[in-house]
């Protein structure tokens, strides 16, 4: 008996339909009957009845001691994920931080760094997300708090904007688009897009495909899936699909055959920090406070333009707290072309 196995299976109970199973736990319908058959083929018994679906009395009884495993599971992981604490003082709180890709850019490490000094009681653990766990990690309790893009589209989540930057394709070196460094939607719609696995959340697959501009037309797929970033940059360099980003995504990922192409008419888009609705965790309130103080005093200044935008304009630090008079945010310039900028806590912004 595997946990994914009572995972789903408790899924299914609670939500009534195996689609909607597998929608709370990204994963595929078969995926979530395939667990269901196996717990049933180990124990011996029918669970669920099919048609239509509701429970067996075997499946009545297996409910609880299924929620009492899965909680159990989650309890010991916390425990054990600190095994030095002083067992004097009580255990030392735990944060589980997720990073999809580069996250927020600069912000992510900054942000960590001065949790880390303002909270030093707190032992942080860094986990890196593949595309898949968009959302999941959090709901999973995998992670406490995580920086993602674009903003989840989950009543289960909730977010704070980190930066709002401009969009991006990247593409092969060869490609002709690649030539003038800067394109528009209609040039870059029809190229074949890296594809993503279909448990990944629907909101970020419209956010790499631009489902906006399309329409509801469905994109033009590559032949590669990748799961991360660097999957992506493999398939891009050999010249096998293109991908959409953030603009700071070219700064941290540099790659031999990849460039980088400005989007001039696209949405711009953003990176947020997500943690889970209504968690009352002192921990989780303040990392949320220190990454949005960052993002709105420091942001401008910690997020410099790529190396291929015009030279930023002069930087001013924010004003110390309690002046008077603050000065506006400083604001790094990026090309007068980019539109859709939508406010929020700015990390890159028109001059």
């Amino acid at each position: 008996m595997e946990l994914r196995q009572l995972a789903s299976f408790l899924a299914v109970v609670e939500e009534g339909q195996f689609a909607k199973a597998a929608a709370r736990l990204f994963l595929s319908p078969p995926a979530v009957t395939a667990h269901v058959r196996q717990l049933e083929r180990e124990l011996g018994v029918d669970l669920l009845e099919r048609f239509p679906l509701r429970l067996t009395a075997a499946g009545e009884r297996l409910v609880p001691h299924a929620r009492e495993a899965l909680k159990a599971v989650r309890a010991a992981t916390d425990s054990a994920a600190d095994p030095a604490a002083d067992l004097k003082d009580g255990p030392r709180p735990l944060l589980r931080i997720g990073v999809m890709g580069h996250g927020s850019a600069e912000l992510t490490p900054a942000i960590v760094r001065a949790y880390r000094r303002a909270r030093p009681e707190t032992r942080l653990v860094v986990e890196s997300l593949d595309f898949t766990e968009h959302v999941s990690a959090l709901v999973r309790h995998r992670v406490d708090v995580a920086f993602v893009r674009p903003a989840p589209g989950d009543e289960r989540v909730e977010v704070d904007v980190l930066t709002t930057e401009p969009r991006i394709v990247g593409v092969s070196a060869a490609s002709a688009v690649a030539e003038d460094g800067t394109a528009r939607l209609a040039d870059v719609l029809d190229l074949p897009y890296v594809k993503v696995p279909g448990c990944t959340p629907q909101v970020f697959k419209d956010y790499l495909y631009f489902a906006t501009a399309r329409g509801g037309e469905r994109p033009r797929r590559g032949v590669d899936q990748a799961r991360n970033p660097q999957e992506v940059l493999l398939s891009i360099a050999a010249g096998r699909g293109v991908s959409s980003a953030l603009w700071s995504f070219a700064r941290f990922y540099p790659w031999p055959g990849v460039r980088y192409v400005t989007i001039a008419d696209a949405p711009w888009d953003d990176s947020v920090l997500a943690t889970r609705r209504g968690d009352p965790r002192p921990e989780i309130a303040a990392f949320r406070a220190l990454a949005v103080t960052m993002a709105r005093e420091l942001g401008p200044v910690l997020l410099p333009p790529p190396p291929a935008s015009p030279p930023p304009a002069p930087l001013e630090l924010p004003a110390p707290s309690g002046s008077a008079a603050p000065p506006a945010p400083a604001r790094a310039a990026v090309p007068k072309s980019f539109a859709g900028h939508r406010g929020g806590s700015i990390a890159l912004s028109r001059e």
